[in-house]
């Protein structure tokens, strides 16, 4: 299939009395379609990100990407060094709130809904790292029909806030959701993605656990030293087929 031509944007979506910030795609051509959330690792919606929203964009989706550090750092974008990593970690699990991380996601679902390219009913999501741990929680919203989570590490363990853990919320997922792990993700054992898998399946969610051996944490961004593009390609050819059901 060739790649749609596409436009970008930067753009604000209102929540309340916040304006925030996003990364917009879409595809040039007239008519109607799905829309996806790209929800950011620690390090903000930086070229990655942007990259991945426009990546979903060609394949024929309107995609954004909204800054879930907003109300922490506005703006913040930033590298992969262990310093910058620690920065955005603060950000991420000390100081988001889960509440206000779903609040602001449904503010991005609604912009889209309201664009006439999207079709309202056909709405999904992907994350990374932070981002796939935050689209674990986003799968519960009702609106989402189909998630994409990468590398979520804590999802059996914690919650941004510190409420309950997020796998807590498994019977809330209404829609399909796809998980990918690297094998050798030191911060995400084994014996999370088996519980991830068995709450999934017991709560009888529509789903697929991607396991791959020799893959890292961040086995997905070819910025990273742990990018592994034998399991990215796969990933990314499941991700396709995961939208092509929206």
């Amino acid at each position: 299939m060739t790649d749609k031509e596409i436009q970008t944007n930067h753009v604000k979506i209102s929540t309340g009395d916040l304006d925030i910030d996003a990364y917009l795609a879409a595809p040039t051509v007239d008519g109607t379609y799905p829309g996806i959330v790209v929800l950011q690792e620690v390090f903000g919606v930086n070229s990655h990100i942007r990259d991945v929203t426009e990546r979903i964009a060609k394949l024929g989706y309107v995609a954004i990407a909204p800054a879930l550090f907003q109300r922490l750092a506005p703006g913040f974008e930033t590298g992969y060094t262990p310093e910058e990593l620690e920065v955005g970690r603060k950000y991420a699990w000390e100081q988001t709130k889960a509440s206000e991380l779903l609040s602001d996601i449904q503010a991005a679902i609604a912009y889209l809904k309201a664009l006439p390219q999207v079709k309202p009913d056909a709405i999904g999501c992907i994350g990374f790292c932070f981002g796939g741990h935050v689209a674990y929680l986003a799968a519960t919203l009702p609106d989402i029909k189909a998630t994409a989570a990468f590398y979520g590490a804590g999802i059996p363990t914690r919650t941004p806030d510190g409420g309950s853990p997020t796998l807590t919320r498994t019977s809330e997922i209404s829609g399909t959701i796809y998980a990918f792990f690297g094998l050798e993700d030191g911060s995400i054992p084994t014996e999370h993605i088996n519980q991830i898998e068995a709450e999934l399946t017991k709560y009888h969610i529509s789903h697929k656990i991607f396991r791959y051996h020799g893959a890292g944490h961040g086995f997905f961004c070819d910025r990273r030293a742990s990018y592994n593009p034998e399991a990215s390609i796969d990933a990314w050819e499941q991700v396709k087929q995961l939208f092509e059901t929206l």
